[in-house]
């Protein structure tokens, strides 16, 4: 069951956003290989922007909901730090 909170734009966006990294970087990998090829550049983009992006809307749910539920918003926090971190150290490994 998905909490209530979670359901808000500003909680799922940024989650979306690091799995769809996460599947651009796990599906150039599959496709091409660890090893980058040479026309690797937009895809490197994709995933630049995917986890910039991400950023104000996180910062968004921060300002906003912290002090009304500081509880309910950690977790949302949380849950957004760990899909990031996993894009993040799937780039680390697979580039």
């Amino acid at each position: 069951m998905i909490p209530a909170s979670m359901k808000q734009p500003s909680a799922f966006v940024p989650v979306a956003m690091s799995l769809a990294a996460l599947a651009v970087m796990v599906g150039h990998a599959a496709i091409f290989g660890i090893t980058p090829p040479p026309g690797s550049a937009p895809l490197t983009r994709i995933f630049q922007l995917l986890m910039a992006a991400q950023l104000p809307v996180v910062l968004f749910l921060a300002v906003t909901r912290l002090r009304r539920d500081p509880m309910p918003t950690l977790r949302i926090l949380a849950v957004q730090a760990a899909a990031a971190l996993a894009a993040l150290i799937a780039d680390s490994l697979l580039t």
